[in-house]
Order: C-alpha cells, then sequence, then structure tokens
C-alpha cells in the first residue's frame, strides 16, 4: 500500500477473463475507485493534475484501475478479449480480489469511467457513495453519436483536418499512448444505461461535470433523473475540465 499522499504504486490484477489488469493506488484509509476516460489512463485523469493527492491528503485510499485497451492494462488484438459489459466486469473483479465488501468502499469516474462506475451499479457494485464525472444523460443512455466520433477518430488516424475535433482527440491518444487496434475493438462493446435502471441508483451520487461540457449530453438532466444525486459545475469543457484544480476540489469535497 502507497504510504505517502504523493506516492503512486502500481499493481495488477485478474480481469474478468483473466487477463493481466493494472491499478495504481495513492495514500491510506478508505478505498475511493476512480476509473478514467476514454483515450485516456489513471496517470492522465488522476494523478497529472493532482486530483488524487487531493483525496490523498484527505485520508483516502485511492484506487486507480486503467481500463483495458488503455494503460498498463491488457489490450487485446483478438475480439475474444472483448464482451457486452467487460469494463465493469473488469472493475467488479478488481473490487472482488481487493476483498471490499458492500458500502466500504467510493466509486466514481470520468466520462467513460463514469458510465463504466454506472454498469458496476447496474451489475451489482455497492459504494458508499458515487461520482458520475463528464457524464450527461444522453451519454449513458444513448451512446451513437460518441462512438461514431471516436470510430472516425481511430480509423481516420493521420489523416484529420488540423484542429478538427477529431485530429484533437487523435493528439491526445497519442500522448497518453493510445492503442487503436484495441480501442476499436472496445468500441463495440459499449452498453448503454437502461433509463429505468436510473431509478434504483438510490445511493448518493454526484454529477460533476465542466460549464462548457456537453459531449455527453446534459449534465442536470443526469442529476434530475438520479434519485440522490448532488450536482456540481466547474470550469471548462470536457477536456480541459480534467486539467483544472476544482475539479479534483470537488471530488475530493465529494469523497
Amino acid at each position: 500500500m502507497a504510504n505517502s499522499p504523493t506516492e503512486t504504486e502500481t499493481h495488477f490484477f485478474e480481469g474478468a477473463d483473466g487477463a493481466r489488469m493494472a491499478w495504481h493506488e495513492m495514500g491510506a484509509g478508505r478505498p475511493v475507485i476512480l476509473i478514467h476516460g476514454l483515450f485516456s489512463n489513471a496517470f492522465t485523469n488522476w494523478v497529472r493534475f493532482g486530483h488524487a493527492a487531493k483525496l490523498a491528503a484527505k485520508g483516502r485510499r485511492v484506487i486507480m484501475p486503467d481500463l483495458r485497451a488503455h494503460g498498463e492494462s491488457a489490450k487485446p488484438h483478438d475480439p475474444a478479449g472483448y464482451s457486452h459489459d467487460i469494463l465493469a466486469d473488469d472493475n467488479l473483479a478488481l473490487i472482488e480480489q481487493l476483498g471490499f465488501a458492500p458500502g466500504s468502499y467510493d466509486l466514481g469516474g470520468y466520462s467513460l469511467g463514469g458510465r463504466t462506475t454506472a454498469r458496476m451499479l447496474v451489475r451489482g457494485a455497492r459504494p458508499g457513495k458515487a461520482m458520475l464525472a463528464g457524464m450527461g444523460l444522453e451519454g449513458l443512455l444513448d451512446l451513437g453519436g460518441r462512438v461514431a466520433f471516436f470510430r472516425r477518430v481511430l480509423e481516420g488516424v493521420g489523416t484529420h483536418a488540423k484542429f478538427s475535433p477529431e485530429w484533437m482527440a487523435e493528439g491526445f491518444l497519442k500522448t497518453t499512448g493510445g492503442d487503436p487496434q484495441a480501442l476499436l475493438l472496445l468500441l463495440d462493446h459499449f452498453p448503454v444505461i437502461p433509463r429505468a435502471a436510473l431509478a434504483d441508483f438510490d445511493l448518493p451520487i454526484l454529477v460533476l461535470t465542466g460549464s462548457e461540457d456537453q459531449d455527453n449530453g446534459s449534465a442536470r438532466a443526469l442529476a434530475d433523473a438520479l434519485p440522490n444525486s448532488g450536482f456540481v459545475e466547474v470550469p471548462g469543457n470536457h477536456m480541459s475540465a480534467v486539467t483544472l484544480p476544482q475539479l479534483g476540489d470537488a471530488t475530493a469535497d465529494w469523497f
């Protein structure tokens, strides 16, 4: 276990199908699991800009997995390495292998990490509190537009018009060392969240969003659809909010 608020340690666990998956931790205390977004990794989302350190300084053990096809986790090029709920199931496997009892940990994520958090709740995860950040109602209920956008990014690597949204996303992918072939396979396995399931999310959930972020639809509408939610807006859009201290402050305040 990492003993310093600023020290990060990397460990590995077996994913849902036995694949080698990475998770990183900082600090000690009540565990909080934070899941990063698409094309990103645990370091970029949670460590690089100081967010994890703020939680660790408050006495939390921050656990940050790298999703399948990201970071230091497995990046299968075989479609058999992916299934409908593979991201949720990988992280449920992590909770099981760490021995966390229901209610003994908290759980949250940004963008794809927020959607994965919601799928984990659907599939039986029972954290004390949760956070859905960088996520709106439409981003949970209907993935069509976003999946099509990221497919264009990955299939057109090296061809995008300079400064286009696709070009910017490809640039981010390069900074995180993303694997386009593995990520394309992952895109085929993004499950939606049934609208009816949201009414069963009765634990305290923070919906956290950048004030200029509409990438995944309306965060306010998502908060309104949840029975026990808080809503916090911080500066920035979908990409820039992650780089700003206010996102880490809001996360640390919630957890």
